[in-house]
């Protein structure tokens, strides 16, 4: 039953990022929550748990999208490789930093991270551009930036880093295949720092774990996502833009309600 259940949230999750453009962590994290919750985890690691398991999904998943985004040409590769240091520096950290936060706090910072999101959609986007953003100084202090925050929440990191590109005078499509690229160094570095810093009072009771990722749920997950995705980039092209904008933050705004009132 718990592989079922984690297959399911793959569905969910792999139809939503195919739909929504998301990589699914904003979807994964608070349903593998609620699932570790009534599974008996440890109630101080659970959201942890969540964090480091979305990431490691992530890093499977991104393989595909950064494979499809290099056949069109759309990854920039010097500009990965400026982030890049950044990222891992920064995912890392971030990973680091979780693990000596409570279990409130992570909540808090989830919800509030989705919250901004949600609210984001409904702001005008900035028409400005600064080339200087694609030099190797801003590039790794953004990358930095941008991991500590992914590996936070358990993302990775599109949200952060599409706009960075398209202000940096990308055009989109290319911020969107670079940005895939970054998701898979932003997982790995955090997986690993979930591995490693992982306090051993997170290790007892919670059974084929790695640190403090959950591989029966990684495995259930990517065993349906992958198939799924394709099904929402279809639903997306028959929907308008403005409607999928809401879809995105009707999502949020759930997964604020459900870290709010728990």
């Amino acid at each position: 039953m718990e592989l079922l259940s984690y297959a399911a949230v793959g569905i969910v999750a792999g139809t939503i990022a195919g739909l929504l453009g998301l990589g699914g962590g904003l979807i994964i994290v608070p349903v593998l929550v609620w699932l570790f919750g009534h599974q008996g985890m440890p109630e101080a690691f659970i959201i942890h748990m969540a964090v480091a398991t979305s990431l490691m999904t992530i890093v499977v998943t991104s393989v595909s999208s950064i494979t499809a985004h290099h056949r069109y040409g759309n990854v920039i590769w010097p500009d990965f490789g400026k982030l890049l240091p950044g990222l891992m520096l920064g995912a890392v950290g971030g990973a680091l930093l979780a693990v000596n936060l409570s279990a409130g706090t992570m909540e808090t910072f989830f919800a509030c991270f989705a919250l901004m999101m949600a609210a984001r959609l409904w702001l005008p986007a900035l028409d400005v551009t600064y080339t200087s953003l694609l030099n190797w100084l801003p590039s790794s202090l953004y990358g930095v930036f941008a991991g500590i925050l992914s590996a936070l929440v358990g993302i990775g990191g599109g949200t952060l880093i599409v706009p960075y590109l398209v202000t940096a005078s990308r055009a989109m499509q290319q911020a969107v295949g670079t940005a895939a690229a970054c998701g898979f160094p932003i997982a790995l570095g955090g997986g690993i720092g979930f591995m490693l810093f992982a306090p051993v009072s997170a290790l007892r009771d919670t059974g084929w774990t790695a640190g403090l990722i959950h591989w029966p749920a990684v495995l259930g997950i990517i065993s349906t996502s992958v198939l799924f995705a394709p099904l929402g980039a279809k639903l997306a092209k028959q929907l308008p833009s403005s409607v999928l904008k809401r879809i995105f933050s009707a999502v949020l705004l759930c997964v604020d309600l459900y870290f709010f009132l728990r």
